[in-house]
């Protein structure tokens, strides 16, 4: 008996730094919509759905970059998606700049939350691998200020068994670090949402657009195939207040497979029919982790951060 999950992929074209909260849930709403008469069960939004990509900006107010977090969710400008979510019977991913108090303290992450068709919050993921640098850096054409604006993600990468699968979640540059897909296909992960804002050229040096989409899907396609899982990545796309977007939204198979893919640099939904039961033969066959991984060859990764080559003789 195949476990089909019909998933939407409602990549978003630019937002505007003065966008209200408003208006861009009013563009998810439309999203939700058109993935309602498709008939979907699942919408994966992109990383910082709500607000422009804020770490483009060097801001010395806190309360300046605050304005782009939330400190609740739902919150009464959130609230519309998670009701019109539970009216049709949708589950959604989100992604989004979390500010929470732990322990008395505040803290900041780039946050995706997984919510389930009851429109409960049953999965939190909090970014790891944050790219880009925490100082002011002027001579660039654009900051990524991820390293100043949030702290490393303190969730690790959990997966949940809900909505008929084992479900994970990543974001942005996890993408590229193939230690994201393979933690959480240890744990038997059958879907990897992963929402993403990445421009289409690099800040700090030459590479070809078709390079850098090469490797924003190339990365993805390694990652399902290499862990038997399906995985839906979804970008913010087009001209953001300066900073082109690469969009380039896709939903993989456990085979590698591209079998949806956006073809706009605006809202767009991208649909396919997962049948989570594909994870098998990968998972069994190939990638059967219990026969054929050596973990004992493979401290290193754990024990060392930077390269350490030989010495030089």
């Amino acid at each position: 008996m195949s476990r089909v999950i019909t998933v939407g992929g409602a990549q978003m074209g630019p937002i505007a730094r003065a966008d209200s909260r408003k208006a861009v849930v009013d563009r998810m709403l439309a999203l939700l919509d058109t993935a309602h008469a498709r008939g979907c069960d699942l919408v994966v939004f992109p990383e910082l759905a709500l607000t422009t990509f804020f770490p483009r900006w060097w801001m010395e107010s806190q309360n300046e970059v605050d304005s782009f977090f939330e400190s609740e969710m739902p919150g009464p400008d959130t609230q519309p998606l998670f009701d019109r979510a539970r009216e049709y019977g949708i589950g959604f991913y989100l992604g989004y700049a979390e500010k929470t108090v732990e322990d008395g303290e505040t803290h900041r992450y780039n946050t995706s939350i997984l919510v389930d068709k009851d429109s409960n919050i049953v999965g939190r993921y909090r970014k790891v691998h944050l790219p880009g640098h925490a100082e002011h850096e002027p001579e660039r054409p654009w900051q990524h200020l991820e390293k100043g604006y949030f702290e490393v993600g303190n969730l690790g990468f959990p997966v949940w068994r809900t909505m008929g699968g084992v479900m994970g979640m990543c974001l942005c540059n996890d993408r590229r670090w193939p230690e994201t897909f393979r933690v959480m296909g240890m744990q038997g992960v059958e879907m990897v949402m992963l929402g993403y804002n990445t421009p289409a050229a690099n800040a700090v040096g030459p590479e070809p657009f078709h390079v850098r989409m090469m490797h924003n899907h190339i990365t993805m396609q390694a990652g399902a195939y290499q862990n038997g899982t399906w995985v839906v990545g979804v970008a913010k796309a087009g001209p953001e207040e300066g900073c082109d977007l690469m969009g380039g939204s896709v939903i993989v198979a456990p085979s590698g497979e591209i079998v949806a893919q956006a073809h706009t640099l605006g809202d767009e939904l991208i649909v396919a029919e997962c049948d989570l039961d594909e994870c098998t033969f990968n998972k069994t066959t190939i990638f059967n982790f219990e026969a054929h991984r050596r973990p004992e060859h493979y401290k290193i990764i754990t024990e060392q951060v930077g390269a350490v080559p030989p010495p030089e003789e």
